[in-house]
């Protein structure tokens, strides 16, 4: 393939719609209202002052610092809330922006969760702590400067993305419309990072894979192989999706493994000058309830070691039985995943996911080529769930704890594409259109009125056997 198809007047109208999408969620999800965004806003203050290392003082990791920009979560935006419905005004954040001169000097801060995570995930969000800071603004008012340069960089990433796959671009797009992309990228969360370079490096090497290699395209995959495994290793191995099948010999294929190659050794510098520590914490557990606490990686990988096939049953079993919650997680679910849609919402977004599939790839491709891509996103579908297993679940487990339907985010473009026809099916890309915009209001519409009208309950609720409709219809504090 000698030349990428052009951009379509359609495809432009969707980017348009994710973009604002995006801002929306970043101004109206009040703070602190994704997942762990409280960990990673104290994560991304340490970078922004130069801690690059956390410390451990007894059983609490991390650093200190300043004591008003810590207490807009500890007493303005708590998190630890109880299970009653909540509902945020305007007063609490004109009340939190004004109460920065009775809140001086530091504190320790404790973040175990996001710990031992790279801080080049955080670069994006402390750059706009800092720019809110320079600017004079509240501890409230640089917590947003931060979220919107956060989600401005994981727009960038997504733009470079769709600029250089090389076929296949409605499958990118899809992905990226649906509402927990967005809600996502427009939080602190390092998700906007973590996806952003999931997307371009597997739009990189598939550029490189089926375009032929040039200088600023060899140079670029280099320096993203070692950026995306320090977001996180385990989608390093989606830039193989580059590799030509059954084509060998092929002087891209080394690249592109030379590329992996030095993000492997990215990863394993980082562990090394992080001193290799795992940072243990609490978690609830999804079997029993009770407050457990997550295993050392040494001894869990012991357990797989000592019994593979007993890790195969666990594997089958655990996502047998999440399957139903990844698919409404990947879709959306806000909060802190407690913020259903309205059920019709998500048949609505399998559509649109059809839809994508269905606009085609512009390329052909032989069966052996798609089933080597399904075979990458297996590859590391299966490695997230062993690495939550690894370091986010308790000891001698009979499950997996942890693993959200978000994870696998930057895999989901590369199915579509595998199951993407050459041509498109009639009518495709106007299905296209009508689903993405309808879902994106009705995400759109369900976040304002569950954070600032009528208020959520943080514990999870169930469809309500008495009234589907309202189900159907309504997100779920509504139920």
């Amino acid at each position: 393939m000698l030349f990428a198809v052009p951009w379509s007047g359609s495809e432009k109208l969707l980017l348009a719609l994710l973009c604002l999408l995006t801002l929306f969620f970043c101004l109206v999800t009040p703070p602190f209202q994704a997942p762990d965004e409280n960990q990673h806003y104290m994560k991304a203050l340490a970078v922004r002052q130069g801690d690059v290392l956390t410390q451990q003082r007894g059983p609490a990791i991390g650093t200190t610092l300043p004591r008003a920009a810590l207490d807009i979560h500890r007493i303005d935006f708590p998190t630890d809330v109880p299970a009653t419905v909540r509902v945020f005004d305007a007063d609490q954040l004109r009340r939190s922006a004004t109460a920065d001169a009775g809140r001086t000097g530091t504190d320790f801060a404790d973040f175990p969760n996001v710990a031992s995570y790279a801080p080049t995930l955080y670069v994006p969000g402390a750059v706009g702590l800092a720019a809110g800071k320079g600017l004079g603004l509240s501890s409230l008012g640089t917590f947003y400067v931060g979220r919107l340069v956060n989600a401005l960089t994981g727009l960038a990433l997504l733009i470079a993305a769709l600029q250089l796959l090389p076929f296949g671009r409605n499958a990118l797009l899809v992905t990226a419309l649906l509402p927990t992309f967005a809600y996502q990228t427009g939080s602190l969360s390092p998700d906007a990072v973590i996806n952003g370079l999931g997307f371009v490096g597997l739009a990189l090497a598939l550029r490189i894979g089926f375009m032929g290699s040039a200088p600023a395209r060899s140079v670029g995959l280099l320096l993203t192989g070692p950026l995306l495994a320090l977001c996180k290793g385990v989608y390093l191995p989606l830039m193989a999706a580059g590799l030509r099948w059954p084509t060998r010999r092929d002087p891209r294929q080394w690249l592109i493994l030379g590329a992996m190659a030095l993000g492997a050794t990215a990863f394993l510098g980082w562990m090394h000058y992080s001193g290799g520590s795992q940072a243990l914490y609490h978690i609830q557990s999804r079997k029993t309830g009770e407050t457990m606490m997550t295993a050392p990686l040494r001894d869990q990988l012991a357990m797989i070691l000592a019994s593979p096939l007993g890790y195969v049953d666990i594997l089958v079993t655990s996502v047998i039985e999440r399957a139903p919650v990844y698919a409404l997680q990947i879709v959306g679910r806000f909060g802190w995943n407690a913020i259903l849609l309205p059920l019709l919402a998500y048949p609505l977004a399998a559509l649109m996911l059809a839809a994508g599939v269905s606009t085609g790839s512009g390329a052909r491709f032989g069966l052996g080529q798609r089933i080597w891509w399904l075979a990458v996103a297996l590859g590391v579908a299966l490695l997230i769930e062993t690495a939550m297993y690894l370091t986010g679940t308790p000891l001698g487990a009979d499950y997996i704890q942890g693993t959200q339907g978000r994870y696998f985010l930057p895999v989901l473009p590369l199915v579509l594409i595998a199951l993407s026809p050459a041509r498109a099916v009639i009518g495709a890309q106007r299905l296209l259109i009508w689903t993405a915009i309808a879902l994106s209001l009705i995400a759109a519409t369900s976040a304002f009125d569950s954070f600032w009208v009528h208020g959520f309950i943080t514990s999870d609720g169930m469809p309500p056997h008495g009234s589907i409709a309202r189900a159907l219809l309504l997100p779920s504090p509504r139920w």
